[in-house]
């Protein structure tokens, strides 16, 4: 089984990178490949680049990688309450070649941040959105205070309920 896992934002130390990445290794028998968003850098995405340049190749490599999966694990980074831009960008120039960017993949949503609400508004938005984008929502969580609930140097959710939690959704995959 085949997943795919990436936190939607640049930084290279995403701790949503880093949620997403423990939350693949989670699923039994799981093959996982962790995206980085950096390797998906194109221009702003607009008409008049796409007019100049046509579809964006990176864009077309980003949708191949989803179209091997067989789950697709995503923890959404929260800025001023919605997509970061880097992921947003990929998102915009990908639905010009497939508005269908996920391809209709069971999918694990998370997300977190480093506040209390763990990213709940990117997440709602996400939640809400990305059916019509192929999303297969079969579960969603949000790790609230990530500093305090995740071991980033073991790379685990430090929170035994919360981890606990999280496992209960991955078994109930």
């Amino acid at each position: 089984m085949k997943i795919i896992a990436f936190g939607a934002s640049p930084s290279k130390n995403s701790i949503n990178k880093k949620l997403a990445t423990y939350a693949a290794h989670l699923f039994e028998n799981g093959e996982v490949e962790v995206l980085d968003l950096n390797d998906f850098q194109m221009p702003i995405y607009s008409v008049d680049i796409e007019e100049e340049i046509g579809q964006h190749a990176l864009a077309q490599a980003f949708l191949d990688k989803i179209a091997t999966a067989d789950i697709v694990v995503v923890s959404m980074a929260e800025n001023n309450g919605n997509y970061s831009v880097a992921f947003k960008n990929i998102f915009d120039w990908c639905t010009r070649i497939n508005a269908k960017v996920f391809q209709e993949k069971p999918m694990l949503l998370m997300a977190t941040s480093p506040g209390a609400k763990g990213g709940a508004s990117v997440l709602g938005i996400a939640k809400n959105a990305f059916p019509f984008y192929g999303g297969n929502i079969k579960e969603t969580f949000s790790l609230p205070s990530f500093d305090a609930n995740f071991d980033s140097v073991n790379g685990k959710i430090s929170n035994a309920e919360l981890d606990n939690q999280l496992k209960k959704l991955v078994d109930n995959f």
